[in-house]
Formats: structure tokens, sequence, C-alpha cells
């Protein structure tokens, strides 16, 4: 059963909604310790002074922020301390714009929110008004001592709220700083060019079902590790080719659209591949039995 890392309420104008805070995804990243080959013990890291090589105790550790090189600023706690947002137990909403309006660059990391006791009428409302209006709010909140912009919405077709924190402005790269963007932009494409890629795209389109996509690659490492664990031999993969330059786009998008032609149907809609899969698994009526022919008296 998931915890909760944070309760409180959402603050709008003189209403508040009390909610308690959870994380909504899980990381499943495999992690690896590092290990001396030798003797297989594991590595432990030591904070050594770069001048004297000397190990550096917890209790002498100071933060320092560079000017420049071997010029540093050195900021104590104390002062941090003074600096800090105030903690609040609020998420204090102070606008509601258009779901649309928000470049989905700005999210970060997804939150539910759900409703404390004796909430549930005012959360409710909250979630029906925000979905009728297409709105999200846009609010901070002090997690952890520290404050982050956050985006409060309605999460897909249930009745709960998600809360993402948000990257600020001014942390988003813009594309015109890529070079490779900006030469993009100056070599439109052809309108058959244009036609032939959409056709290519409705034929490849299919409803969104999370389900169907798998983190491969952490499937095998698992794989890996339980046959090594095994003690079986593991061979080791040719390098991958590195992928070609197309020299006739044209060409390559009509070998494309021919390749999905002939591949089999895999793109319908869950509902109606589930109503075929399912009148395909049906008994074929039983036809009545023949009648016997009138037998002729002799």
């Amino acid at each position: 059963m998931p915890r909760s890392i944070w309760s409180g309420a959402i603050s709008f104008g003189l209403v508040n909604v009390p909610v308690k805070v959870y994380s909504a995804v899980s990381p499943k990243t495999v992690r690896f310790h590092q290990l001396n080959e030798k003797t297989g013990n594991r590595i432990s890291q030591k904070r050594v002074d770069s001048g004297t090589g000397d190990e550096v105790t917890y209790d002498d550790l100071v933060k320092g922020f560079e000017l420049t090189k071997d010029r540093y600023v050195i900021v104590t706690p104390d002062e941090l301390s003074s600096i800090q947002p105030e903690k609040s137990r609020t998420i204090d909403i102070e606008d509601f714009v258009d779901i649309e309006d928000i470049d989905p660059v700005y999210y970060d990391h997804p939150y539910w929110l759900a409703p404390d006791k004796g909430a549930g009428k005012a959360y409710a409302l909250l979630v029906k008004a925000m979905r009728e209006s297409g709105k999200v709010a846009i609010a901070r909140v002090v997690l952890r001592s520290k404050e982050y912009l956050v985006a409060v919405r309605p999460a897909g077709e249930g009745d709960a709220l998600m809360m993402e924190t948000m990257v600020f402005h001014d942390e988003v790269v813009p594309a015109d700083d890529i070079d490779e963007l900006t030469a993009a932009a100056e070599a439109p494409a052809g309108e058959r060019e244009v036609k032939m890629a959409m056709q290519l795209i409705e034929s490849l389109t299919s409803g969104f079902e999370p389900e169907r996509y798998r983190d491969e690659y952490r499937e095998k490492v698992l794989e890996l590790i339980e046959r090594k664990a095994e003690g079986h031999e593991i061979a080791v993969q040719p390098e991958a080719p590195q992928p070609t330059k197309v020299p006739d786009l044209m060409a390559a998008l009509e070998a494309s659209l021919a390749a999905v032609k002939d591949r089999p149907a895999a793109t319908e809609d869950a509902p109606a591949a589930q109503k075929k899969a399912a009148a395909a698994k049906k008994p074929a009526p039983k036809k009545p039995p023949a009648k016997k022919p009138a037998s002729s008296k002799s």
C-alpha cells in the first residue's frame, strides 16, 4: 500500500480542500553496486581533500559556490535556513489556465492528490468544476523544505486530481539554441511529401494502450542477471550497425507505406479488436439435423 509523502490542503480563494500527496510513479531502474573485481567486496566512497589527500570528516564539510577556478563563496546552513521558504501545509493556487496552453516540457514529476478525511465532497466538487471548465491550476507548494511550482489537473477520465511539479521558464532550453533545429526550419518539405507522411502516420495510428509498451532493456538486464546467477555463459552481442542516411525521402515514404499495407492489421482500436476476437471464439451455429427421406412402401 503506497504511503503519503505530504498532507495539507488545496487553497483557492477562501476554499480549502484537505488532501494527501502520493507519488504517482515507481521507477523500476536496475541498480548496480561497484565492487572490487579481485575480492568481490563493495567499494566505499571517501571524501578526500584534493590538495592534501587527507580524508575529511563529515563535520568539517561546508557548502561552497564556485565563482572562478579555485575561488568559492562559503555558505553556512544557518544562512540557507534564513532564506528557506516558510513551511506551509497548503497548495496555494495562483492561476487557472487552459490545459492546452501548457507545453509538456514544463512537467517534471507526477503525484496523486487524494482527499483527506471528510474532504470527499469538496474534492469531488473541485474535480468536476476543473474538468468541465477544461482548466489547470498553477500553484506553489513546499515539499521537503523546497518550494515547487506545480500544476493541478483532473487525471484521465477518472475522478482524481494529479499534481505535477514543473520546471521554471528559465530552465527550459529554447529550440533556437539548437543549431540543427534552426537549420531544419529552413528546409521545408514539399506538399507531396507531407501528404505521404500523413498517410503513413494515419496507417500507423491506434488508440494509446500503455500496457503494450514495456521496458525491454530492463527485462533483458534482469534476464541476464538471472542467467549469470545460474552459471550460464553470456555471449557478447556484436555492435549494432549505424543507421544509414536516407538518400531519397519519397522512396523511403513509399516503401514504408507498402510495408505497412503488407503487415497484419494490428492497429485497430481496442474495442473493435476485442469484438472481432470474441466473434472468432464463438462456435459456429449448429445446423439442424437433415430430414430423413420418407420410406417408400413396396
